[in-house]
């Protein structure tokens, strides 16, 4: 159940691409709105409403530092998102294998001759 609530949290594109920004670290609420504002084109409020949602879904946490509010990830639901989808991934490990295999295959067969 808190996997079906999760991915009607990460279905929306903004929030995915918020939680990539914190991703990389710990960011205060105006550098997040930048990047979205600037990717989206959408209002600093809608920003701050994503990151509301983010937060209180319990994917992303905030702190206070003086007047700003800085955002991190919490993996917590990450990972509970990465166990539910760990009885698929049956699915699609072989395919990924066997296309990683293809490509090394490739790479050798355009080395230039004596280039081993």
């Amino acid at each position: 159940m808190v996997a079906v609530h999760a991915f009607d949290v990460l279905g929306d594109p903004v929030r995915r691409r918020i939680l990539e920004v914190l991703a990389d670290g710990e960011r205060s609420s105006g550098e997040v709105s930048a990047v979205i504002q600037e990717e989206f084109g959408i209002s600093q409020p809608a920003v701050s409403q994503h990151l509301r949602v983010l937060r209180e879904a319990g994917f992303a946490v905030v702190r206070a530092e003086g007047t700003r509010r800085l955002y991190a990830v919490d993996a917590a639901p990450l990972r509970e998102v990465d166990a539910w989808l760990d009885r698929f991934r049956r699915y699609w490990a072989p395919r990924l294998d066997a296309l990683g295999t293809e490509l090394a295959r490739g790479r050798r067969a355009r080395r230039p001759p004596g280039s081993e």
